[in-house]
């Protein structure tokens, strides 16, 4: 078993999703985890179609209770067939214990058994912990922006709900996961893959969003702005993110070259 989740409790299985009692957990577990309206949620017709589709959803158990999956669906681009990861959640008792990764890792190793070498999902490009995990520990490269992707996004944080956060724009990043890259390859395993010293640039954003818009919501809007102009711009310029540096007062999206 790769080194990266010897952190992870031995009491969990990881397993696909196949009975309608499990799936029916998972529709529960989003409710939990999401705080989205059932209009939001995938329903259970929805993952079980997928899965007659191509696609599967992996589930992480604790005697024989699931605390935790991810949903992947098979997609087409072209010639090309390739993973959309449509959505992964964890129950609030089971983070921080490593399982979020350890569903990545065995999502990308189902990928790999069944002939594929690519991933791709979005995540908030605002939100500092997703980013670290998903370019740090995953190895993900960004090379696309999408301004509001799924309309205006419900707001799901009853604290930010509260303090009268709404109508934000759903900009997210892609992260694209290239399953046989030399980094991701040494990440699976625990290893350590070095990045050029320096970046070619980097994007500050608020060091805890969710804080920020519970303070300021106008503030934290004019930061979503600006992160969406830096980042295009960026892209535009033909760079790449590969990495965030966590910073506890200026943590950074750091983008090289397309070639390093």
């Amino acid at each position: 078993m790769p080194r990266a989740n010897a952190e992870d409790s031995s009491d969990i299985e990881i397993r696909e999703v196949t009975a309608i009692d499990e799936y029916d957990a998972c529709i529960r577990l989003q409710r939990e985890v999401f705080g989205l309206p059932d209009l939001e949620i995938s329903p259970r017709r929805h993952l079980i179609v997928s899965h007659q589709a191509g696609g599967w959803t992996l589930g992480a158990f604790v005697e024989g209770k699931l605390v935790g999956f991810v949903h992947h669906l098979a997609a087409v681009s072209g010639d090309e067939i390739f993973g959309y990861s449509h959505m992964m959640a964890v129950t609030a008792e089971s983070q921080n214990r490593g399982l979020g990764a350890r569903l990545k890792w065995a999502q990308r190793a189902r990928a790999l058994a069944e002939g594929r070498d690519f991933i791709k999902w979005t995540f908030e490009p605002t939100r500092a912990r997703n980013a670290y995990f998903n370019l740090n520990r995953l190895g993900v490269v960004v090379r696309e922006y999408a301004v509001n992707f799924y309309g205006t996004d419900y707001v799901t944080n009853p604290a930010e709900k509260a303090a009268g956060v709404r109508d934000m724009d759903s900009d997210r990043v892609f992260a694209s996961w290239e399953l046989r890259s030399p980094r991701v390859e040494a990440l699976s395993e625990g290893a350590e893959y070095p990045l050029p010293a320096a970046p070619d640039r980097t994007i500050e954003i608020p060091a805890d969003f969710s804080a920020l818009l519970k303070s300021d919501p106008a503030a934290g809007k004019r930061q979503q702005l600006r992160i969406r102009e830096e980042f295009l711009k960026a892209l535009g310029d033909g760079l790449v993110c590969r990495a965030f540096a966590r910073d506890a007062e200026q943590p950074r999206y750091l983008f090289y070259r397309d070639d390093n």
